[in-house]
Order: C-alpha cells, then structure tokens, then sequence
C-alpha cells in the first residue's frame, strides 16, 4: 500500500492524516505536557484527517476518471444506469482506468491501421480502375476519329477500324458487367437459384466451351482420374458455371504450351464436396497468393496486358462461392502451376 510507485489513495490519506495528526500531537504535548489528552488529540486528528483527504483525492481522482471515460467511451448511460454504476458497482480504481484507456487505444490503433489498408485499397482501385477503362475508351475513341476525319469512305481500312472499334467497346461492356456481378454479390442483392446437379457434368460442359481456347494453346482439358464418379451439388448452377469458367480461363491464360489443366472433385464428408482446378503454368509467388482475390491485383503487370483480363475473374469466384457461405482456396508455386479450389454443399 506504501509503495511508491504504486501507492493508492487510500495509502495517501494515511500517511497524510498521520503526519499531520502527529506533528498536532506533538505541539499538544510539549503545551500542555498531557500525554492522555495527546493521544485522545492524536486519534480524533488521524480519524478526521484520513477520511477528509480521503474524500478529497477521491473527488479529484475519480472525477478525472469519469472524464476519461467522456472520452473513451461510445454509449451514454441512462439516469438509472448512471446511479447502478456510482452507488451500487464498486468504483472503478486507477489501475482498472488505465487499463481501459490502455485496451481503448489497442482498438484505436487496429481500427486505424484498418482505416489506413481500406484507404490504401481504395486508391489502388480507382487507380486501376481508371486505367482499366482508358485502354478501351481511348482505344475506340481512336478508331472512331480516324473514321470521321476521313477514313469511313476508305473502303480499305473502315470495316477493320469499324470492328476494332466494336472489340473496345465490347471490352468495356464486359468491363462494366464485371464491376455489377461483383457490386451485386457484395451487396447481397444477386439471388441464388440453387437446384441440384452433377458437378462432373458441369466442369465437362465448360471445358467443352473452352476447347477452342486451349487448344490454340495445346492445353488439355481433363477430369482426374479417380474423380470421374458423378457427385449431386446443391447450388446455383449458372453461378457455378461463371465460377469453373473463370477458373478454367485463367489456367488457360497463363498456362504453358503443351500444358495441362484438370479438375479433381473430392467427397469431403456427408455434407460437402471440394473441386479444385490445377495447372502446371507460371504459377504465383508466395507473397501474392492473399492478394490474387483483391479487384485488378495483378501479380505481373506485362504478362497480364499480354494475356489480356481485367483481373475481375479471381475476385468474381471467390464473392460467388462465399454468396453459398462456403471458401476459395489457392496454392501456387512459381514456375510449378497454381490450384485454385472451392467447397460446395451436397445434394440431399
């Protein structure tokens, strides 16, 4: 109680009201030389001193307390909860304040760095934003010019301007169709439409879709063998479409000549199946993997301009799986391939 680093108000009022009751004390003797009446003098000054200093600090303490919590604290007490919190409780001492001023800086400072990446997440997207639309805009802005400064009654370069024309503009729809899918899922305003399906069937129809794309790549498209057993899912099936097709495209993309992607479909226990897709590609370092579901992240810019995207894909497949509450997983190695997987429930 007497430690001076640590010393509470109670331990204040103490030493106070003995010191200043035994220098009374001490006066009252050497006047009046009574030792009975001394000590009477001694205990009555010690008594009434304590409890006066002690109200005192305690005024002074507790009030600065109350006003940190002006500070630190988000809800206001009712009248009723005001009187439970001073009368009843018991009050909140120097080291319970500290430490609630201690723990309501911790959440300032994680609320602040969360501020700061949302901030920074922000200005990366408008950015990539803005260029991802520039390119088609001043790309069809320019065919369109070059049109009607001259070259529409060039009948030798109007149709292939005309049809580069339509191609940026094209890219800009799906673009803008994109940044929809995606606004919608976030906002939960897309309303799945689940039915039951075999998801074989559906990874075989999309490759199908994609054979010309991987072909022009001399990529082979397959289903692991072991996994060709059919399996009922439960859920929406045109959204899981855009999800394997998604998937599908990218192994495509930055698959390597001669290559190959396939598709494992995996019982995980009574309720749930994993599908994953693996490439032997360029694969993706380690330090990008928990960024490649971020809009426009691109893990090499030139590569991904040559391969053409908005690097909306990845972001599209992971809101539509968590719109089914279930996960997107990703392990890639550079220079080894990349599998991206997803769960899905069952049929019943």
């Amino acid at each position: 109680m007497f430690s001076h680093k640590n010393i509470t108000p109670t331990g204040i009022a103490i030493l106070i009201s003995l010191c200043a009751a035994t220098v009374a004390t001490i006066c009252l003797v050497i006047a009046n030389n009574s030792i009975s009446f001394a000590f009477i003098t001694l205990l009555v000054l010690s008594v009434f001193i304590y409890y006066f200093t002690f109200y005192l600090i305690n005024q002074f303490i507790y009030r600065r307390i109350k006003l940190i919590y002006k500070f630190i604290s988000q809800t206001k007490a009712t009248k009723r909860e005001e009187f439970y919190n001073t009368e009843l409780l018991p009050q909140k001492t120097i080291e319970d304040a500290h430490e609630d001023v201690m723990k309501w800086a911790d959440e300032r400072k994680v609320e602040i760095e969360r501020l700061q990446g949302n901030e920074q997440f922000r200005k990366e997207f408008l950015m990539n934003l803005a260029h991802e639309l520039r390119t088609p805009i001043f790309s069809s802005q320019g065919y369109i010019h070059t049109l009607l400064d001259g070259a529409l009654h060039d009948s030798s370069v109007n149709q292939t301007f005309l049809a580069n024309a339509a191609k940026s503009i094209d890219r800009l729809a799906e673009l803008v169709d994109d940044l929809d899918i995606i606004s919608g899922l976030e906002a939960s305003k897309i309303k799945l439409n689940k039915r039951d399906f075999i998801i074989q069937e559906l990874i075989n129809e999309v490759f199908e879709e994609l054979s010309q794309n991987a072909t022009r790549k001399k990529i082979a498209l397959s289903i692991k063998k072991g996994c060709e057993q059919p399996i009922e899912v439960n859920a929406d099936e045109s959204k899981i479409r855009q999800v394997l097709v998604n998937l599908t495209e990218n192994s495509i993309k930055y698959g390597r000549e001669n290559g190959i992607t396939t598709a494992g479909v995996y019982i995980v226990d009574a309720k749930t199946i994993f599908v994953e897709l693996t490439d032997n590609g360029v694969g993706i370092s380690e330090e990008h993997i928990p960024r490649v579901y971020e809009r426009f992240f691109r893990t090499d810019q030139a590569r991904d301009r040559n391969v053409g995207g908005a690097g909306l894909g990845l972001s599209i497949v992971k809101h539509i799986i968590e719109a089914h509450n279930h996960t997107v997983t990703c392990r890639s190695k550079l220079d080894v391939g990349s599998s991206f997987g997803f769960t899905l429930d069952r049929a019943n």
